[in-house]
């Protein structure tokens, strides 16, 4: 059963993850200036995530350069945050992992159920969430939020850097907000 979607402009779920360098990561605590980038992927044993996260890691700086601050969550265990981390060679992304998938679920990830060894001979965790791609602003509200049911067709960092910078020069709203009936 899923919940419903989160909403622009009104708060996030709570968000409080072990870092693979030690220390935790709580959303809102010290947020980046303008935004953070929170980026959920499904785990170690997906090619395609480690492939995504190479390029948020090659852009980080420029994000970092416009007020966001950027961090990779996955349910994975530590060994295996660790492990993706260091694939990825992370040193501008923040890596977490412990995500519940009950808090996973409030953000309105999908969950899937292990099929097995994926073909990197990585056998996938009994249940994980699958992508999602959040920009909160500093007050916890939601900007833009994006989740896919699998793992092909996830937004692109680059698109992700143009939005941003529109957001930033337009002085643009979040959009989606309209609750009231249609």
């Amino acid at each position: 059963m899923r919940t419903q979607a989160l909403m622009p402009r009104y708060p996030v779920p709570a968000l409080n993850v072990p870092l693979t360098t030690e220390g935790r990561f709580v959303l809102g605590a010290s947020p980046g200036p303008l935004f953070d980038l929170v980026v959920f992927y499904r785990g170690l044993h997906c090619p395609i995530c480690a492939k995504y996260l190479l390029e948020l890691e090659r852009l980080a700086p420029e994000f970092a350069t416009r007020g966001v601050q950027v961090i990779a969550v996955s349910s994975d265990d530590e060994e295996r945050g660790k492990q993706m981390a260091d694939k990825v060679k992370a040193s501008a992304v923040k890596f977490a992992y412990g995500l519940s998938l009950k808090s996973a679920r409030e953000w309105g990830l999908y969950i899937s159920a292990s099929r097995g060894k994926t073909s990197l001979g990585i056998e996938e965790p009994a249940l994980f969430s699958e992508p999602g791609v959040f920009l909160v602003r500093p007050d916890g509200t939601l900007y833009y939020g994006a989740v896919q049911t699998m793992p092909f067709a996830r937004p692109q960092f680059q698109d992700l850097l143009g939005a941003v910078d529109f957001a930033i020069a337009k002085d643009y709203p979040a959009r989606g907000e309209y609750t009231a009936p249609v």
